[in-house]
C-alpha cells in the first residue's frame, strides 16, 4: 500500500501539469492569433496529407487579407446564410440550436446550428470530427475566441481559412480563381454565391453553380437584404 501512493501522487503532479499546460498553451496561441494570421490549420494539412497519400499533387493555395480589403457584402453573405444572430450571441446560439432541432423533428434533413464562432474554433484548432471530445472542445475554444478575439477578428479569420475548393482556402484566393478579381470588389450576387457553396466546397463550385446553388444564392441575396446590416469596416 505505501508503494502505491508515491506513485497515485506522481501521477495526480502529472496530470496538474497536464492540465495547467493544456490551459496557458491554448489561450496563449489563441492570444497570438488575436494579432498574428495563423499560419495553416489542421484541415489544410489533412487535404495536404490526403493528396500526398493518394499519388497527387498537394494542393494549398490561399492568400492572407485584411477585413478591411474583403467587401461587406462578404461579411453580409455569410451571416445570413450560416449565423443570423452573429453579431449578438456569445459564440453559442441556443435559439438556433433550439429551432433546428424542431426542424429535424419533421424534416428527413438534418440541420446544424453551428455559428460562425464555433465554425472559426474549430477551423483553426482542431480536425474534422463528429465525436463528443471534438464537439468540447470546439465549445472551449469558441468561448477563447469570442472572449479573446471579438466579432470582428473571428469574421477576419473565418473569412481567410474557410475551405472553398479542393485546396483553396479564404475568399481573397477563392474571388481570385474564381471571379478574377479582389475579395474587395465582391458584389452581393458574388458573395452569396461563395456563400452558398460553403457546406461542400469541394462538390460545388462558384464557377459553375448548379440549379440548386443558384437557388440557394438567391435565398441568400433576400435574406441579406432583411437582415441587420454587418459591416466591420466603419
Amino acid at each position: 500500500m505505501s508503494e502505491k501512493k508515491p506513485f497515485i501522487r506522481k501521477a495526480f503532479r502529472m496530470l496538474r501539469f497536464a492540465v495547467f499546460f493544456f490551459f496557458i498553451s491554448t489561450i496563449t496561441v489563441t492570444i497570438i492569433y488575436r494579432f498574428v494570421p495563423p499560419p495553416l490549420t489542421p484541415l489544410m494539412l489533412i487535404r495536404a496529407g490526403g493528396h500526398a497519400v493518394h499519388g497527387e499533387k498537394m494542393k494549398l493555395a490561399k492568400d492572407w487579407v485584411r477585413l478591411k480589403n474583403i467587401s461587406p457584402n462578404m461579411a453580409q453573405a455569410v451571416v445570413a446564410s450560416e449565423d443570423n444572430n452573429f453579431i449578438y450571441h456569445y459564440g453559442i446560439d441556443f435559439e438556433a440550436i433550439k429551432k433546428a432541432r424542431e426542424l429535424n423533428k419533421r424534416s428527413k434533413v438534418l440541420r446544424g446550428a453551428s455559428t460562425i464562432s464555433q465554425q472559426t474554433a474549430k477551423n483553426v484548432f482542431l480536425w474534422p470530427s463528429r465525436s463528443w471530445l471534438r464537439k468540447g472542445l470546439e465549445v472551449y475554444f469558441t468561448g477563447l475566441i469570442e472572449i479573446f478575439w471579438g466579432k470582428r477578428r473571428i469574421m477576419e479569420v473565418y473569412l481567410n481559412v474557410i475551405e472553398m475548393g479542393d485546396g483553396i482556402y479564404g475568399v481573397e484566393m477563392a474571388s481570385q480563381l474564381y471571379f478574377s478579381k479582389p475579395a474587395s470588389s465582391l458584389t452581393k450576387g458574388e458573395a452569396a454565391l461563395i456563400a452558398a457553396v460553403l457546406p461542400n466546397p469541394r462538390r460545388w463550385s462558384p464557377a459553375a453553380p448548379t440549379s440548386y446553388i443558384q437557388r440557394k444564392q438567391q435565398r441568400i441575396i433576400r435574406a441579406m437584404n432583411r437582415i441587420e446590416k454587418v459591416d466591420f469596416n466603419n
